[in-house]
């Protein structure tokens, strides 16, 4: 048993997409919020005497840049260079996002630090039994944050600074985390510099600032984020969601990391792409938009079509999802995704 018309195309696709992310080039400018993820790694195998919690036996911990520079991180991982632009506090987190970032070739230029202010640090808790360490989950997250407001001089600075560099570039990327960098009065702006240059734009948005994107070409939610949208819009399903989203924000494209689910693109012009998670144990989810939103930046780059980029993106979040514990995308596991899926395909019509 061979494989039908719609396989083989689907097999070529892949393979075709495998060789084009080995030897991609470009130039990213990327605005959004910056902060340090911290994770700390253990065993859990009891629970509190005191309390029904867990009791952590922690093995290991490392920082690692969170949020947009994650995201900077990922682009300079396949080959787009990224400017990134955001703001960091005067303390030794900010410290280490910097050196974190610099030691990648990652361009920091952009990157304000304000001396008073607190740089946002998330830290997660992962642990699993001793004996079944293969299958971690999170426990716990905790925040620290400054919520104070930035201050607009330096938000203005920012913009100025990215505004004149977006003319340069392939891709503008905005990374809304809901700390402050991305605002009503900015996000407008950068959006209407690329369109005067061509530039597409790709948004990871707040739910609470849809309104300062309209105009993106490519608008990435998680499933739970339309869900949540559909209900608000008093919506039947996410389907009408999707398409009331995009005719009243007019973007183009939206869409929509489904982790164990794959990955939807819905069009402004109605077409529907699905592309099914190809992983019989997915595990994890953290990193997989941030992985989405740097998989579409290299197939805009690359100029291919939105069945395309729908199967590069759903490879992307495979990789994070794999349970190796990686959460950056790299440009060599997704080139052996894309080869191990087309691999799969063909095997199972053998």
């Amino acid at each position: 048993m061979g494989m039908n018309d719609e396989q083989h195309e689907t097999h070529d696709r892949l393979t075709n997409l495998q060789e084009s992310v080995k030897n991609l080039t470009g130039n990213v400018v990327l605005v959004g919020d910056i902060m340090l993820d911290r994770y700390i790694h253990g065993y859990a195998n009891d629970l509190n005497s005191r309390a029904p919690v867990p009791v952590l036996k922690e093995t290991k911990r490392y920082d690692d840049v969170g949020a947009a520079a994650h995201v900077a991180r990922g682009l300079g991982n396949i080959g787009l260079d990224a400017t990134l632009f955001g703001v960091i506090g005067g303390d030794s987190s900010g410290q280490t996002i910097l050196e974190a970032l610099s030691d990648e070739q990652v361009n920091c230029n952009g990157i304000t630090t304000i001396p008073d202010r607190i740089t946002t640090v998330k830290t997660r808790l992962i642990a699993g039994r001793e004996y079944l360490i293969s299958n971690q989950q999170l426990l716990l997250r905790w925040d620290i944050e400054d919520d104070s407001q930035i201050n607009v001089e330096i938000l203005n600075s920012l913009a100025d600074k990215a505004v004149s560099e977006i003319a340069n570039c392939d891709v503008l990327i905005i990374s809304d985390y809901g700390q402050g960098v991305v605002t009503d009065e900015n996000a407008p702006r950068l959006i209407n510099a690329a369109k005067l240059a061509n530039v597409p734009v790709i948004c990871d948005p707040k739910l609470t600032g849809l309104h300062r994107i309209a105009g993106a070409d490519w608008v990435i939610f998680q499933t739970r984020g339309l869900d949540l949208m559909a209900k608000r819009m008093a919506c039947n399903d996410s389907s009408e969601a999707a398409k009331l989203l995009l005719n009243e924000n007019d973007w183009s494209h939206l869409m929509v990391v489904q982790g164990e689910h794959g990955v939807t693109v819905y069009t402004k012009s109605g077409e529907v792409v699905s592309v099914p998670c190809t992983l019989s144990d997915p595990r994890g989810v953290i990193g997989i938009i941030d992985a989405a939103a740097v998989a579409v930046a290299a197939g805009v780059k690359l100029g291919i079509g939105v069945k395309d980029i729908a199967h590069l993106a759903n490879a992307a979040c495979e990789c994070i999802m794999s349970g190796t514990q990686n959460f950056t995308l790299t440009d060599r596991d997704l080139a052996n995704r894309l080869g191990e899926i087309a691999w799969s395909l063909q095997i199972s019509q053998r």
